[in-house]
């Protein structure tokens, strides 16, 4: 437990629905139970989490999420002294970023203010993949990463392969890298109940969740499941996407079997009731849907895309031209339509494997329980 001089500034750009957001729900009331003395600090008014009463919100700014890129950057050093006179006044001793932005601001503090305080920052993608598309904001992003991240005490990773990926190409110091994965509310979700009669069950019924963004490349799934009438796709999620994934729908003649279903705080309910979970990324950081497909007992069908699905799901023996077989569901390489067809046709064509992937899942799930790792974040702040 921390001493009575230590105060915590977690820092995100919101607490919008997203993995980090949902952690940082989780990780704030554990942080006041402990009697850790703890603020919010965000840079959008967006909410989705509910947040203990009793920590402070403090708004650095208020932007909208549609500014320019250029304007953003811009920014950051204006941002940056703000929120260094905000660590001064609120004597924050523990200044733990989240996100890109924020985790800029966050390093940067330290050149306006002579305050010390511990700086820490979370990693929470690939970023030689997040930051590799070769256009001007992925250069910029690459050049922040690799001039700010080393000054930072402690960087944290949600995955082995985002912190050696940082180790090897950022120039972060190992001894700074961190790996503490995403934490389940395992209790919280087994209190859900599945909902009932949703589903047609002369379908095989297919659920993905995830912002509608290009990374996320749910026009594979579309795609994929374009090929197989007796299934039916569940997409939750909102995005930017979301008109052009709508267009592919109706151009493929996929109304009635492929469902956009906006955001979902409860997407529980549905993944109990589903009898496959797909997820189609390029690349991620740590993917807590399938931890929490997993949690509600569902087979995943996933691409191996860096980072996350091969830890989570344990993968021996990765291929760049066939499936993946593993033990709680199939890995497949990313971007491959025709092996994610091959990989959703072993599903189906497999109800034995599916069911024993159910069992495997709730056993692999307990890796991941909750309590522990917010133990192990609470941990690392404060040491």
């Amino acid at each position: 437990m921390g001493e009575p001089f230590d105060k915590i500034s977690i820092f995100i750009y919101s607490m919008a629905g997203g993995g980090a957001e949902r952690v940082m729900s989780y990780l704030l009331p554990y942080l006041k139970k402990k009697k850790h003395d703890v603020i919010l600090v965000v840079m959008n008014d967006s909410f989705s989490y509910p947040i203990p009463q009793d920590v402070p919100i403090i708004y650095l700014e208020k932007s909208k999420g549609d500014e320019h890129g250029l304007y953003k950057f811009l920014k950051l050093p204006w941002l940056a002294w703000k929120y260094a006179r905000l660590l001064k006044e609120q004597q924050i001793t523990h200044s733990f970023s989240l996100l890109t932005r924020p985790c800029y601001i966050n390093i940067m503090a330290r050149w306006f203010t002579s305050h010390k305080f511990k700086l820490m920052v979370s990693e929470r993608n690939y970023p030689s993949l997040q930051y590799g598309y070769n256009d001007a904001q992925s250069k910029i992003n690459t050049f922040l990463v690799r001039k700010l991240y080393p000054e930072a005490d402690l960087v944290i990773s949600n995955a082995k392969a985002s912190a050696d990926d940082l180790v090897a190409n950022f120039n972060v110091a190992s001894y700074k890298t961190r790996v503490i994965y995403n934490p389940i509310d395992l209790n919280k979700i087994e209190e859900i109940l599945p909902i009932s009669n949703y589903f047609d069950s002369n379908y095989t019924n297919v659920v993905s969740v995830g912002r509608l963004q290009t990374v996320k490349n749910q026009k594979l799934l579309i795609q994929t499941v374009s090929f197989y009438e007796n299934v039916r796709l569940y997409i939750f999620g909102e995005g930017e996407l979301r008109s052009l994934l709508e267009e592919q729908i109706v151009t493929l003649g996929l109304s009635k079997r492929v469902f956009i279903m906006g955001f979902e705080p409860n997407p529980f309910q549905y993944l109990k009731s589903a009898d496959l979970f797909a997820f189609s990324s390029n690349h991620e950081g740590f993917p807590n849907v399938l931890l929490e497909a997993m949690c509600c007992g569902l087979p995943i069908l996933s691409t191996n895309c860096k980072s996350g699905p091969d830890e989570i799901m344990e993968l021996t023996s990765p291929q760049a031209d066939d499936i993946m077989i593993t033990d709680y569901g199939v890995l497949i390489p990313v971007g491959n339509l025709e092996l994610f067809k091959k990989g959703l046709a072993y599903c189906i064509e497999h109800p034995a494997f599916l069911a024993s992937c159910r069992v495997q899942v709730k056993k692999r799930i307990q890796d991941f329980q909750r309590e522990p790792i917010l133990e192990a974040y609470t941990q690392h702040i404060l040491s």
